[in-house]
């Protein structure tokens, strides 16, 4: 099979190769997908980087842990009428080297999940790390109906998702945004509001934006750099939800402040949520997806050959959406 990988850690035109390697073969348990597509998100790119420095101790890394495809076979303890299925894949690079940037990849049969006939290979590729941290961060702490949320980023990869989840749901939603485009992304996504988190005070902003009421919860992309300012928003109980500190990526914490407020902390990484918040998150997409109530961005479509390219997009940032790799195997 042909296959995207990398054998050292550096800058993505450095690092990785795309050559021929041997085909997989499914294990007990496990099936056996030929890819059509392969998302890269920012945990793919810090990871060739080199942010895990032991990743390499076992060979080259296939990178990606987001895909989509068709089985193709099947291992020991699998039905034999899974062959043939369409799927999106999900954690297939966490634990393990061999990730979606293949035409080939056998993983777990349970991070293989039909992918309904409404939603393409495109669209598959970009559901697992974007769409179940944006379900992660909204339900882990409740039904959000009747609440207020604010969702910093909104126009982000994650952001785009938590505003769908939260609004559809019943929740008002204010989000952050900065560009002209990007609020009004926002705004059809579901918010009901927007404000510009350039602004210096913007906390106050989303204050005025839900008239004078503190927000009950906040989906936060940037922990660190933006806490004084979600504190200056949000209620005394509330709930801060974050999946991503770039910026300030050891924060320091305002403890008795925060302490009095009586807040909740969420750290989310979807690798890490229990297995019965896969499982809700996995039945609520493929459902929205069958009922046609997710809209979805997709910013960029590479061939494999240029991985490389799809990093770099990655790293400069600037866009919103998904960037997926098709893959001719």
């Amino acid at each position: 099979m042909k296959a995207a990988w990398f054998g050292k850690f550096g800058p993505a035109n450095e690092v990785l190769e795309v050559s021929e390697m041997p085909d997989p073969v499914p294990a007990a348990g496990e099936v056996l997908v030929r890819l059509h597509t392969s998302g890269i998100n920012p945990s793919d790119v810090k990871k060739r980087a080199g942010a895990f420095p032991n990743l390499l101790e076992g060979g080259p890394v296939v990178p990606n842990s987001d895909g989509a495809g068709v089985i193709v076979a099947v291992g020991n303890g699998v039905e034999g009428s899974r062959v043939g299925e369409r799927v999106w894949v999900y954690q297939a690079q966490y634990g393990r080297r061999l990730g979606t940037a293949a035409g080939l990849l056998a993983l777990d049969a349970r991070r293989a999940v039909p992918l309904p006939i409404e939603a393409g290979f495109e669209v598959g590729a970009c559901l697992g790390i974007p769409v179940m941290t944006a379900h992660r961060c909204v339900f882990a702490d409740g039904p959000v109906d009747g609440q207020t949320l604010l969702v910093t980023g909104g126009a982000g990869r994650v952001g785009h998702y938590a505003i769908q989840w939260a609004s559809q749901s019943g929740a008002r939603v204010i989000a952050t945004a900065s560009k002209p485009h990007d609020v009004e992304l926002c705004l059809a996504s579901g918010a009901s509001a927007v404000v510009n988190h350039r602004e210096p005070g913007w906390g106050k902003d989303v204050l005025k934006a839900n008239d004078g009421v503190p927000v009950d919860r906040v989906i936060e992309v940037e922990f660190g750099a933006n806490l004084g300012e979600v504190l200056d928003c949000i209620r005394t109980g509330g709930v801060i939800a974050t999946y991503s500190s770039t910026q300030v990526r050891e924060p320091s914490l305002p403890f008795l402040r925060m302490m009095f407020m009586d807040l909740t902390i969420r750290m989310v990484i979807v690798y890490a949520m229990p297995e019965v918040a896969k499982t809700q998150a996995v039945e609520d997409i493929n459902r929205w997806l069958r009922e046609g109530r997710l809209t979805h961005r997709i910013a960029h479509v590479l061939p494999l050959d240029r991985i490389a390219e799809g990093n770099q997009l990655i790293e400069r940032g600037g866009f919103g959406g998904c960037v997926v790799l098709s893959i001719d195997s």
